[in-house]
């Protein structure tokens, strides 16, 4: 039988693995260790011994300090002298090796290191003729042989698509990258803590659901073998968090993986994270200024400020949101009026003067004039705006407005082209909810397989009663992306999915 994952290792892999078994015949075998004891981490050094003069740290010879790290940087200083720089998670810093303090053996044991092989030292500190804190190793040791080369350091990792494939190298390597997913979790913890000290809780609710809803989208379909039933990963939170404020409580969370079986673009993945909010007794007023100082406050965590630069834009996330209904906002760009009574005959022709297609399961009016504010007005849309008023056909899941029944109350935050949140004021009548419902059926029928199946679970939830409510998702990916300056959604997240090799 043949051997698919036969592997052929580079001339350096080879040299790399020689001397993992010479290290091995002398009893060295840096893989049987699983632990060293850290004195400091390297930010903690840096933090504790920087403001020292050369001469101060002279006196402090009895500090032994114990570090441990990546080797990045190795350059000898003539035959008995090295100097290298470790890094750990957060910093890096270099180090002074000596034979004569080492020992000819030791000295030519750490001679023998690689770049990318993990050590940890004990040492005193010093500051060189520069001015550069630096640890004078008292003790090394390898902790890890690294037996793969790290890519040049100028150089980087050459093809986009290995940074994201590879991203365990990336993260060595690229400081900005691994800065990027500490900033991901301050945004995260920042909502949390913001979202927590308003009372709201935070909740788990199924990933695998029997029932698709919650938004328009294509789910994957998998099969539940211990119910012997088709089951759907959630293409949204909303339903089940619903139930939880149907069942009484006040405010309910979730921050958790999404999955749509959709395209993969620089602004989408299938898999992406969302945080979604359900209050009772608000309205949709108070979900804008409840995403506004969400924006905002993570900004100032992870940024220190409101001002942004976002694909060569300014922004300042300070100043108020602009709020505009999507009638008026398709009126005042491209001049027609949806604010007129017509038929769904008279909006196609509209739409065929404007050359805007209309797919076959578009069959009313409010379909068409979410198709002018794509085509027209979202790439418009550069400050940080809520777009209001989405009509009923498009929204299955929102109240319909008080004054005109053909729309609902129902928002988007748009920034920069791009759609950061999605809000209603909830609908809570099961009977209306039943009857759109039936309405996303139709829509299937018709060949829409984004439309929403019958939940009549739901349906009965809402029976017994849910208060007036208000709804917000947010997608964490891109609001990481805004605030990191990231082009593209694989940038923030750790392990994209890609095709596999040779695709």
């Amino acid at each position: 039988m043949s051997n698919n994952f036969e592997r052929n290792f580079s001339e350096q892999e080879n040299i790399r693995r020689e001397k993992l078994n010479n290290l091995i015949e002398k009893g060295r075998d840096p893989f049987v260790e699983n632990e060293f004891d850290r004195s400091h981490s390297l930010n903690e050094l840096i933090e504790k011994f920087d403001s020292f003069t050369k001469e101060e740290l002279q006196e402090k010879t009895d500090i032994i300090v114990s570090v441990a790290g990546r080797i990045r940087l190795f350059r000898e200083a003539g035959k008995k002298a090295i100097f290298a720089n470790i890094q750990d998670q957060n910093s890096s810093i270099q180090i002074y090796v000596r034979q004569d303090e080492l020992g000819e053996e030791e000295f030519e044991y750490f001679r023998n290191l690689d770049l990318g092989d993990i050590i940890g030292i004990q040492g005193i500190m010093m500051k060189t003729d520069h001015g550069e804190l630096t640890i004078r190793v008292k003790n090394a040791k390898l902790l890890t042989k690294a037996l793969k080369p790290l890519p040049d350091k100028h150089l980087g990792i050459a093809d986009i698509e290995e940074k994201y494939r590879r991203r365990y190298v990336d993260l060595i390597i690229n400081p900005e990258s691994k800065q990027v997913f500490i900033d991901r979790t301050k945004i995260i913890r920042t909502m949390q803590s913001i979202l927590d000290s308003k009372g709201y809780m935070e909740v788990e609710t199924p990933i695998l659901q029997s029932v698709r809803g919650g938004a328009s989208a294509k789910p994957f379909v998998t099969h539940y073998n211990a119910l012997d039933n088709e089951f759907v990963l959630r293409i949204a939170t909303e339903l089940h968090l619903k139930r939880c404020i149907v069942g009484g409580f006040d405010g309910v969370y979730e921050i958790g993986r999404i999955f749509r079986n959709e395209g993969i673009s620089t602004r989408h993945n299938p898999e992406f994270t969302s945080v979604e909010l359900y209050v009772a007794y608000k309205n949709m007023d108070f979900l804008m200024d409840l995403c506004e100082e969400l924006f905002r406050e993570c900004s100032l965590a992870v940024r220190g400020t409101t001002k942004i630069n976002y694909g060569g834009h300014d922004l300042d996330l300070a100043k108020p949101f602009k709020r505009w209904h999507m009638v008026d906002a398709i009126k005042e760009v491209c001049g027609v009026d949806f604010w007129q009574d017509m038929t769904y005959i008279e909006a196609c022709e509209i739409a065929k003067q404007k050359n805007v297609k209309v797919e076959k399961h578009h069959f009313s009016v409010g379909h068409i004039i979410n198709l002018f504010f794509e085509e027209f007005v979202e790439e418009k849309i550069i400050e940080p705006t809520f777009i209001w008023g989405h009509p009923k056909e498009i929204s299955p899941l929102s109240k319909l407005n008080a004054k005109d029944s053909r729309f609902t109350d129902r928002f988007e935050l748009f920034i920069i082209n791009r759609e950061y949140a999605n809000a209603f004021a909830e609908l809570n009548n099961p009977i209306d909810q039943y009857e759109r419902f039936v309405d996303q059926i139709k829509e299937a029928a018709a060949g829409n397989d984004e439309a929403n199946d019958m939940d009549i679970d739901f349906i009965e939830a809402l029976e017994y009663g849910m208060p007036p409510t208000g709804g917000i998702g947010i997608g964490i990916d891109r609001m990481v992306m805004l605030l990191t300056n990231s082009e593209s959604i694989k940038d923030v997240l750790l392990f994209p999915q890609m095709k596999p090799r040779g695709n």
